[in-house]
């Protein structure tokens, strides 16, 4: 973000092209754009955070989904946290932080009622960027998933695909913190190494690894009572071959075709959810917002318990925005994945 004389001048992220498997550089656009003065009930905002989430592919494709679909030829969004520089409405003022889905831009205009104010608590002594991870939306995510969707118990014996992303890592320490068995899902034995040593869960596996069926029977000699599938694919069928009866299944996303050119079949054992009498479904977290409140207290004590953790792949520049999605996407990256916006000039 900059000023020429009196305008403020603003980087975007545009999508110039629909990309065919995995994105490229190439679908980006980087341009600077004029952000005009804010007006009566608008805000000035300058991004200091911005996420990078796996759903974001999705939205890249053309076609009818629970949300639509980027434009080409304009900006992005997705997460943000941002720092008011001017304000036209008594209830935010300048230096003020807020969270809006405004990402993908250095700054911009929008009306008050677009974004939220974040109220940091000292307390909790966490990096200001954790608000769009653990303990934010994809934190959320997990509650959601594990407390509502599959109803879980104390004691349960829970397995948890991408146990290292943003969502993954958070359900494990929900899970922990109920006194259940939690095993989850990692792409090396880096990340693989550091669920169980930084996560303090029970087990770890490789879900690469040639014997990734067996080791999953070796974890769960009497079975699953829960699953997360942040996966899909192979996760997904071989979790479906060590289910218990009446287990439940929390589906909140599906890495592994996001960038397939041609649709996959589905697991062949989809029949164990009839003779094992699974309950499993599919939610979208916006769906379930009145569980924030519960979920930040929730969050917050773990956090105070030092029970939470997470770990971030923080890429700097709104320029480096695309290559981080392009590295989400092809298992690069570690952690929530982030961005650091550049400061304003």
């Amino acid at each position: 973000m900059q000023r020429e004389s009196s305008a403020v001048v603003s980087s975007e992220i545009r999508l110039k092209s629909r990309p065919s498997g995995l994105p490229t550089l190439e679908n980006f656009e980087l341009v600077k754009v004029p952000v005009p003065a804010p007006k009566a009930g608008e805000v000035l905002v300058r991004n200091l955070w911005m996420s990078v989430d796996p759903y974001m592919r999705g939205r890249m494709n053309e076609g009818q989904s629970y949300i639509p679909p980027f434009e080409l030829g304009r900006v992005l969004e997705g997460s943000a946290i941002g720092q008011i520089v001017t304000s036209n409405v008594p209830e935010l003022q300048a230096g003020d932080y807020v969270t809006s889905m405004f990402g993908w831009r250095e700054a911009y205009v929008a009306a008050a009622t677009s974004v939220q104010r974040l109220d940091v608590t000292p307390s909790l002594q966490v990096p200001l960027e954790s608000h769009l991870g653990a303990l934010g939306v994809p934190g959320l995510t997990a509650y959601v998933a594990l407390f509502r969707i599959a109803n879980l118990k104390p004691g349960e014996r829970v397995f948890i695909s991408g146990a290292t992303g943003a969502v993954g890592a958070a359900a494990c320490a929900f899970a922990k913190a109920m006194g259940c068995y939690v095993v989850g899902t990692a792409g090396s034995e880096e990340k693989r190494a550091w669920t169980e040593r930084v996560l303090g869960i029970d087990a770890a596996i490789n879900y690469r690894a040639p014997d990734f069926d067996s080791a999953v029977a070796r974890a769960f000699p009497d079975g699953i009572d829960v699953y997360l599938d942040n996966a899909g694919g192979e996760q997904l069928r071989v979790a479906l071959d060590h289910m218990r009866e009446f287990g439940r299944i929390a589906c909140c996303g599906m890495i592994d075709q996001y960038n397939d050119t041609v649709p996959k079949s589905g697991p062949a054992n989809l029949y164990n959810i009839v003779t094992r009498k699974l309950h499993m479904e599919g939610f979208i977290v916006m769906d379930h917002f009145d569980l924030t409140e519960r979920f930040q207290r929730a969050a917050a004590d773990l956090v105070r318990a030092g029970k939470l953790k997470w770990r971030h792949t923080i890429a700097t520049g709104l320029a480096a925005a695309p290559q981080a999605l392009i590295d989400l996407n092809s298992g690069k990256s570690f952690g929530k994945s982030l961005v650091r916006l550049s400061q304003m000039a």
